[in-house]
C-alpha cells in the first residue's frame, strides 16, 4: 500500500488514514514534539504504551488534549 504525507508530516495509507503512533514511541520522543512538559509525571525512556495503560486514555490524541487543557 502506497504512503503519502500529510500536512502535518505524518504519513498516511491510499485510504487517507494516518497511521498510528506506535505503542513503543517513548515519552522522550512525543516531547520533542508536544514540549518539554508533556507527560511529566512519566520517566522519559516510558512508552507510549505505558502512559496509556496508566492513564486510561485511549490514544496519543486523548493525551495531547488532556495535556492542553491544563
Amino acid at each position: 500500500m502506497a504512503k503519502e504525507r500529510s500536512f502535518n508530516g505524518r504519513h498516511r495509507d491510499e485510504d487517507g488514514e494516518a497511521q498510528i503512533k506506535r505503542s513503543d514511541t517513548l515519552v522522550r520522543t512525543l516531547r520533542k514534539v508536544y514540549g518539554d512538559d508533556f507527560l511529566s509525571g512519566f520517566r522519559s525512556d516510558a512508552t507510549l504504551g505505558t502512559v496509556l495503560d496508566r492513564t486510561g486514555a485511549q490514544s496519543l490524541s486523548d493525551l495531547v488534549k488532556r495535556h492542553r487543557r491544563k
